[in-house]
């Protein structure tokens, strides 16, 4: 890891422990884009855990990108997600429940939602990708009734 990535690898996790702290009343535009927290079940422990994630909107649904910075590996979140598609959201303020769907390279949706959340995170993603050949995940996040 470069000295670059541990300096934003450290700022996310105070990024995210500020967001905890604060009820989400700070850390939900903190870095420049939305972020929301992704609460998942470890799919091995199942104990909780908690992601903060960029997140773009997509007709009433919240969409996260299984980047992890463009490393090889994908987010441990995701395999969580995949083995327990019930979550936790917390945006800003408010708390949800939610179902997560992930959205691979191929599907009928990817490309148009890879447009989506690039262009909210100031086509970040796109850099992403490029340095890994991991075809990155997107997950979609329908907030239950």
């Amino acid at each position: 890891m470069s000295a670059l990535d541990a300096a934003q690898a450290a700022f996310l996790v105070v990024h995210q422990r500020l967001y905890e702290a604060t009820g989400g009343r700070i850390g939900h535009r903190l870095i420049g884009v939305p972020t929301l927290l992704l609460r998942t079940t470890g799919r091995k422990t199942g104990l909780p855990r908690t992601s903060a994630l960029v997140y773009a909107v997509d007709s009433g649904d919240y969409v996260v990108v299984a980047s992890n910075g463009g490393s090889d590996t994908a987010p441990g979140w995701l395999a969580n997600v995949r083995g327990n598609r019930d979550v936790g959201l917390q945006v800003a303020r408010r708390t949800l429940r939610a179902t997560a769907v992930v959205v691979e390279r191929g599907d009928a949706e990817y490309e148009r939602l890879w447009r989506i959340v690039n262009a909210n995170n100031h086509a970040r993603y796109d850099g992403y990708q490029a340095r890994t050949s991991r075809p990155i995940a997107l997950v979609r996040l329908t907030p239950s009734p």
